[in-house]
């Protein structure tokens, strides 16, 4: 999946950026207080991309 496509469903689900990391960006879906990390890959793994949608929406 590409970054700026799961970035979209975050943010239609709901979620934020929490924070810039050096390597990833922190994900936060305030209604849960769920945070999960994003990697700055320009390609994610599809089973990461799952578990990050999973984990926040």
């Amino acid at each position: 999946m590409r970054r700026k496509d799961l970035i979209k469903r975050l943010s239609n689900a709901g979620c934020v950026l929490a924070r810039h990391g050096p390597r990833h960006d922190l994900y936060k879906n305030p209604a849960t207080g769920k945070k999960q990390p994003v990697p700055r890959h320009n390609e994610i793994d599809e089973h990461l991309a799952r578990h990050i949608l999973k984990e926040l929406t």
